[in-house]
């Protein structure tokens, strides 16, 4: 199988409620997405992306426009997180994210997968999808979904 893979940065905060650690504390990381690809490398002659499964600037410009560009300098809260919640919205134009559950790596990639895999979903009609996302929140901790 063939693959290639774009890597971007955003920052964002966020905190785990119930954590038995200082993560329950409102805190903020500098995430780095590796997003991973999969299809039929394109054979069009005289076509911009002749040899690639997709180019990387056109990765970056959909990763960006559905997630990176939302989650950039947001706070990504719990939707249950209810006193937090009512905190940011306090705030005039704060850049708030509420996602439907607790906003762990774990499930920040899963998230971050279904919406990216909808995002490549045969784009050219060559098999393209999206095949793994590596969402790192720490140089040292990260979550790792594939396409089953």
């Amino acid at each position: 199988m063939l693959t290639i893979t774009r890597k971007l940065e955003f920052d964002a905060g966020h905190r785990i409620p119930d954590h038995k650690s200082q993560c329950r504390n409102l805190h903020g990381h500098r995430y780095t997405l590796e997003i991973t690809l999969t299809g039929a490398v394109i054979e069009v002659e005289g076509n911009s992306d002749n040899g690639m499964i997709m180019d990387f600037s056109d990765i970056k410009a959909l990763a960006k426009e559905h997630l990176v560009d939302v989650w950039d300098h947001a706070f990504i809260v719990y939707e249950k997180d209810d006193k937090v919640r009512e905190f940011l919205a306090s705030l005039p134009g704060h850049k708030t994210v509420v996602i439907d559950r607790i906003p762990t790596v774990e499930n920040l990639a899963q998230v971050a997968f279904a919406i990216l895999k909808a995002a490549y979903k045969d784009r050219y009609g060559t098999g393209l999808h999206l095949h793994k996302l590596v969402l790192h929140e720490t140089p040292n901790c990260w979550a790792e979904i594939t396409d089953a």
